[in-house]
């Protein structure tokens, strides 16, 4: 049988329904729920692009997901998808849509479908992937950054500031960094200590996390920090509290239920075209680096989530996909 006719739909001369694989979960639980399954290829309607994917991120929030954290969300019934991130190529398109076009490679983000051979998504989603950028870079940038330079924005961070990143090496951490440098900001990140070498390189005074924190980066920093970001929890916000930084400029990714006692920002990731074209444009430019730690096939996915939740990797995690291109990903 020629499998590339058998995945486009055709079986043993037979017309049936294309489908694709997809990693899916049918249960709350830890990383060995997920599993590959087929699913029916989707068609883009209106204003929407199809996408064959070749690269996936991995995030925290996709084990999150999957663990059950939001599961007082209203999520979709199961089986559900993961994945908030991706690259690929354009092999289909709606109606009205000018650009991009079929064969462009794009990057972009989505609501978690992205582990999978391919996905439907606004065209407003994604950006014109650069000949030289990688794919598993591509993959791995447009939910992280977008997170990062929200944060960045958010916080208002710029030039004369010093700022805590707390989870400095992470995958939000390691972009949001090299963007407060940019803006001139002075960068504090906490990590483990076989990632301070790895902070060093990007700008960034590492410092080790934990008990006596604040004392350690008053050690750094005598005369005050300005502005702390919190990807890591932890206690991280108690710390930035206790340095003495205004709650209006410390901010957290990850540690919502304590926002309100301590009158923080709670950043949510705010996601537009025009955000991500910048991070291209900055990393095309040779301005911004993007770490990609570990990748994995598809049908991998439960062990990248277990690398994920090791929580002491730097940079991040991405899928990489064999599809109906016939090429490794």
């Amino acid at each position: 049988m020629d499998t590339r006719n058998a995945r486009d739909g055709y079986v043993a001369g037979a017309m049936q329904a294309p489908t694709m694989q997809a990693v899916v979960f049918d249960e709350y639980g830890t990383a060995d729920v997920l599993r590959l399954t087929n699913l029916p290829l989707p068609t883009p309607g209106p204003g929407e692009i199809r996408v064959r994917v070749r690269a996936a991120g991995v995030q925290p929030a996709d084990c999150a997901t999957r663990s059950g954290w939001f599961a007082q969300r209203g999520m979709a019934p199961f089986p559900r998808q993961l994945g908030n991130e991706f690259a690929g190529v354009v092999d289909a398109v709606g109606a009205d849509v000018a650009s991009p076009a079929v064969g462009d490679e794009v990057l972009g983000w989505t609501g978690a479908n992205a582990y999978a051979e391919a996905l439907v998504v606004p065209a407003a989603q994604v950006a014109l992937k650069p000949p030289m950028m990688s794919w598993a870079v591509a993959g791995a940038l447009s939910a992280s950054g977008q997170t990062a330079l929200t944060a960045v924005q958010a916080l208002e961070i710029g030039a004369g500031d010093t700022v805590l990143v707390h989870g400095a090496a992470g995958g939000v951490g390691t972009i949001a960094v090299q963007l407060a440098k940019l803006r001139g900001a002075r960068v504090i990140g906490t990590a483990s200590v076989e990632n301070h070498d790895y902070l060093r390189s990007l700008g960034v005074e590492p410092v080790s996390y934990g008990r006596g924190l604040a004392e350690r980066v008053r050690l750094l920093a005598p005369q005050g920090v300005q502005v702390a970001l919190d990807g890591s929890g932890r206690g991280a916000l108690d710390a930035s509290i206790e340095l003495g930084i205004a709650p209006a400029r410390i901010g957290t990714l990850v540690d919502f239920e304590h926002v309100q006692r301590l009158g923080v920002q709670a950043i949510r990731s705010q996601r537009s075209r025009e955000r991500l074209q910048a991070l291209v444009d900055l990393h095309d430019a040779g301005r911004l680096r993007v770490h990609v730690r570990d990748i994995y096939p598809l049908a991998y996915a439960a062990v990248a989530h277990r690398d994920v939740e090791n929580g002491h990797g730097r940079g991040k995690v991405v899928l990489m996909v064999y599809n109906t291109f016939g090429h490794a990903l």
